[in-house]
């Protein structure tokens, strides 16, 4: 029989091979692999962008369509269910999915939420009127299942590219993934564009010819989900959660090789050295979770971050809620025949998206692991709160005296969304948390935002037209500058993870130095 000793041995060998072999990971040379990974993921976020961003354009060419008797606009609780109903799924697809992820493994659950998208996608472009139901309440529904499926791509996506990530470039990586919300946005305004183009002889001739339009522009947001599809399904379980959820430390230390070498997992292995329980590696449990976010250093850190992320989306999309107003200050406010209207739509969301959205995303991209993610969000938080108070308490001033100004605060508050918070709120939850509660916690920040989109869109559409129509936006921007601020204390929570392991951040294992001391014994 082995002595403790000898088992302590073992444990000991055993997680120095794991940090070995984790190590590797960290600081692997930037290759293919990492490339693929990112495109896998990011596909995802295009078409999690494109679907949401769409149905504003839709909700407009379904005006035409179906309310023809309502001077073509779509009524404002039918317009406010389609919208917000995804919102909703995307609540529950983030805690589900994120809890899932974590119990369950990542690499099963990759590849499912994409399977929803495109059924619901395709549910959408095929929604129709019926005696039992009406149009919208069945694309509602269908919005409902889309939500879902987005909202489970968020933490697999984020802790999939973290965990696969070198240390050197995560963040570039993780912020690469995010940004293609902004192209899956500004393909949303091209394909509208294109469509209603193409169809322009027979728009102005029927108006609801745009029912061919708004089909279409739905249904090809399944062609990047389903092309992506297969690489999702194969992509390797990350070794990280091999080894430290599932403790599988030979298995771990196999896939992590056969990564680096072919971007692949190293298929069956049968010989599995756990972790020893000398050390008691926590198990993921009820009971744990509160412990661990039950201390301070802990719970401080998923209260940063999920507040920052709510605290961002209360503004986030109340500002997207009036881009009618906007596009009214640019020229481009969708008065006219049909054909005109949804071709200025169109132009004109293509036009803000160019404006500072897409810049803003790729910058990040480039500064985020030069600045570190705190350091952008807090600057982020800090513009943002200026750019609002000014643009709240000035705005009838700033419109009487010139467009061009309104136009370039709004670029700029675009700008430092992106090049911000909205970035980093998704970067540093896929990070700061232990392996075995990662993708949870991402779940619980992400669901937290998206409930701050869900108040902006059920509150703040229904003050903004008080005292008339739009005489509420000034008091809106306050409101916005407000959250802002709020969010710069929330970021001081959060650790700046730039530069560091998600060893280092996470706390799972004590430093190489100390796992050969006799103080190591028994503190795991």
């Amino acid at each position: 029989m082995e002595d403790s000793s000898g088992h302590d041995h073992l444990a000991l060998e055993a997680l120095e091979r794991r940090r070995q072999a984790l190590a590797e990971i960290d600081n692997a040379k930037f290759g293919w692999f990492h490339v693929r990974a990112c495109i896998v993921s990011g596909i995802g976020f295009f078409t999690d962008a494109y679907d949401i961003f769409a149905i504003n354009l839709v909700s407009t060419m379904i005006g035409f369509v179906y309310y023809q008797g309502n001077n073509n606009i779509t009524p404002h609780n039918v317009d406010t269910a389609i919208k917000l109903s995804c919102s909703v799924g995307t609540v529950i697809g983030q805690l589900v999915f994120g809890h899932l992820a974590d119990r369950v493994g990542r690499k099963r659950m990759y590849g499912v939420e994409l399977m929803i998208i495109i059924v619901a996608t395709v549910g959408q472009a095929l929604a129709g009127n019926g005696p039992a139901a009406s149009f919208w309440a069945i694309i509602t529904f269908w919005r409902i299942i889309l939500g879902i499926g987005i909202g489970g791509d968020y933490p697999l996506s984020s802790v999939i590219t973290s965990e696969f990530a070198t240390t050197k470039r995560r963040g570039a990586m993780m912020a690469a993934v995010f940004a293609m919300q902004g192209i899956g946005q500004l393909s949303a305004g091209l394909v509208g564009l294109i469509a209603t183009v193409a169809f322009k002889k027979a728009i102005q001739a029927d108006a609801t010819k745009l029912d061919f339009v708004w089909r279409i522009l739905i249904g090809v947001g399944a062609i990047p989900a389903v092309s992506a599809l297969y690489y999702r399904l194969t992509i390797p379980e990350t070794p990280r959660f091999t080894i430290d959820v599932e403790q599988k430390i030979e298995k771990g230390i196999q896939d992590a090789k056969a990564f680096l070498e072919r971007g692949a997992s190293a298929g069956d292995y049968t010989d599995n050295i756990a972790i020893a329980r000398t050390y008691n590696y926590p198990r993921a449990s009820w009971a744990d979770f509160k412990r661990h976010f039950g201390r301070w250093q802990n719970g401080k850190v998923l209260f940063g971050a999920a507040y920052s992320w709510f605290a961002l989306d209360v503004a986030w999309y109340g500002l997207g809620l009036n881009n009618s107003i906007i596009l009214q200050n640019i020229g481009f406010d969708g008065e006219g025949d049909a054909y005109t209207s949804i071709f200025q739509v169109c132009l004109g969301n293509i036009i803000i998206n160019l404006l500072g959205s897409v810049p803003g995303y790729w910058i990040s991209v480039f500064t985020i692991d030069r600045l570190g993610r705190k350091f952008i969000q807090i600057m982020g938080f800090t513009v943002l709160t200026i750019m609002f108070v000014i643009l709240g308490f000035a705005y009838d001033q700033i419109l009487a005296t010139s467009n061009i100004l309104f136009i370039v605060l709004y670029t700029i508050t675009q700008l430092f969304f992106n090049f911000g918070p909205n970035t980093t709120t998704f970067i540093v939850p896929g990070e700061c948390f232990p392996t075995r509660y990662r993708s949870t916690a991402h779940g619980i920040s992400a669901a937290s935002g998206k409930l701050g989109s869900i108040i902006a869109q059920v509150g703040f559409g229904l003050l903004k037209d008080i005292g008339g129509t739009n005489k509420w936006i000034d008091h809106l921007l306050q409101i916005f500058a407000f959250f802002m601020l709020t969010g710069i204390f929330s970021s001081f929570l959060i650790p700046e993870t730039m530069g560091k392991t998600l060893d280092e951040l996470s706390g799972e294992l004590p430093p190489k130095e100390t796992m050969d001391s006799e103080q190591f014994k028994g503190t795991y």
